[in-house]
């Protein structure tokens, strides 16, 4: 089991939850097929909508990989992105990041956040989820 951050916008990843889906850097299939079934993704979005540069800059949810491959979908015309599948924990807070930002062990992984999604070990996932859970 791996555990994952992916990050994307707040408006973003409120209509993967509500409908059930991942979708990473911008639809590329490559970071969806990285993660496998029972693996772990908590999403930051560092603002409320691709559209405008309001921050947001928490971790606003988090879920485990369900069972199947990634797959393209059609949103609109002309744009197809890749999603996959995932079962989303219900009533979690968001967590600002400034909560983490002066643990060790978040200090290693905090400049990968302009990659999109990358992997992190289990206690800084645990970190992450507790603080969510409060």
């Amino acid at each position: 089991m791996n555990y994952w951050i992916g990050v994307a916008s707040k408006d973003h990843v409120q209509l993967g939850k509500k409908d059930g889906f991942c979708q990473l850097c911008h639809g590329k299939a490559a970071p969806l097929k990285r993660m496998k079934e029972g693996d772990w993704l908590i999403y930051y979005a560092p603002k409320m909508s691709l559209k405008t540069k309001e921050p947001c800059q928490k971790f606003i949810a988090a879920g485990q990989i369900l069972k199947g491959e990634a797959y393209p979908f059609e949103m609109f015309p002309g744009f197809i992105p890749y999603r996959k599948d995932v079962a989303f924990l219900k009533d979690l807070n968001e967590l600002p990041l400034a909560a983490v930002s002066e643990d060790p062990l978040w200090a290693e992984y905090r400049s990968r956040l302009r990659f999109g999604h990358f992997q992190i070990p289990y206690e800084l996932f645990a970190t992450i989820l507790s603080g969510m859970k409060k």
